[in-house]
């Protein structure tokens, strides 16, 4: 059973996109979704340096982009996904992609919600100085009540030993100097606020809004929640999780349970993959992993699909 989970934030690097445009149809996709959303995403995906592409605005439709356009690669034809994939789910902003990935919104419509996901949240970002570090090592029930004395979020608990903390920059200071005992190490992230906390609850009111015009449809493959590990049926529920989980930590932890409970064989991160990839072959041993990374890789992910394409049941199971 192949499941198909598409990265979050920070996953994103100088250029990644640049080897895709190569492909037919990848650029004239991307001018449309940059015309429809005011973002030239060819800019920045190919010739903005890392300090632009940092910013949440710009990061969020990038990497939403880069999931839809090369799963498209593997997917070519309407049906092959629902045909081909036993569960989809996504890191953060990656949960916008796998929303459109599962049928419950138009391309078009994750890409213009997504712009308005990450300007809201960078507005949001604004108000405060504030950050995220990851966590490597610990027992959760040691880090997390750690994190919680210093007044940080255990944002995004993410499994195999990672735990991303995420509050202000005087709190994340504190954590550097203090690290709760078995963290091996504290890796400040290159994002910019405290995603998945309490100050981002100005972006979920904005996006409560901007999701009034959607008209979801019930996703055709699983959908798998950040929220608690969940296999959702309704796609309202799944626009309705995506507004909430802005400001409610990520439970990637539970999303790889519920792959696993499934009876998933292989994972397949779509690109800028390699973070998520990386967790399950700590997480879900035996499980065949692979990271899409440039078109160089999609020989192998389509010999991986052919190999483990057998959805185990329909959504609804």
């Amino acid at each position: 059973m192949l499941v198909l989970v598409a990265p979050g934030q920070g996953a994103q690097t100088p250029g990644f996109l640049t080897p895709w445009l190569d492909l037919p149809g990848v650029e004239d996709r991307l001018r449309e979704w940059s015309a429809a959303i005011g973002l030239d995403l060819v800019h920045y995906g190919t010739n903005a340096d890392a300090d632009e592409i940092r910013d949440t605005a710009v990061a969020q439709p990038l990497l939403v982009a880069s999931a839809l356009v090369s799963a498209r690669q593997l997917f070519p034809a309407a049906g092959d996904f629902a045909r081909l994939v036993g569960a989809a789910a996504g890191h953060s902003v990656g949960e916008l992609a796998a929303a459109a990935l599962t049928g419950v919104l138009p391309e078009q419509s994750a890409m213009e919600l997504v712009r308005k996901r990450g300007l809201a949240m960078a507005e949001a970002a604004a108000i405060t100085e504030t950050g995220m570090a990851a966590l490597l090592g610990g027992d959760p029930e040691v880090v997390v009540p750690h994190l919680e004395k210093l007044g940080l979020t255990p944002a995004n608990v993410n499994g195999a030993g990672q735990i991303v903390a995420a509050g202000t920059a005087a709190q994340l200071a504190a954590l550097a100097e203090d690290k709760p005992e078995g963290t091996r190490k504290v890796v400040a992230l290159k994002v910019a606020g405290a995603f998945h906390t309490h100050h981002m609850a100005p972006a979920v009111s904005a996006l409560e809004a901007a999701v009034q015009e959607l008209s979801p449809a019930e996703p055709h493959t699983r959908y798998v929640s950040n929220k608690d590990g969940g296999v959702v049926t309704s796609g309202a529920e799944v626009v309705r999780r995506l507004v909430g989980q802005v400001a409610n930590p990520v439970r990637w932890d539970l999303c790889m349970e519920t792959f696993k409970e499934l009876g998933v064989t292989a994972l397949l991160e779509v690109a800028p993959g390699g973070t998520l990839t990386g967790l399950a072959k700590r997480a879900l041993p035996g499980v065949k992993t692979l990271a899409l990374k440039s078109p160089a890789d999609l020989d192998a992910a389509r010999e991986l699909i052919a190999e483990h394409a057998a959805p185990a049941g329909s959504p609804a199971e």
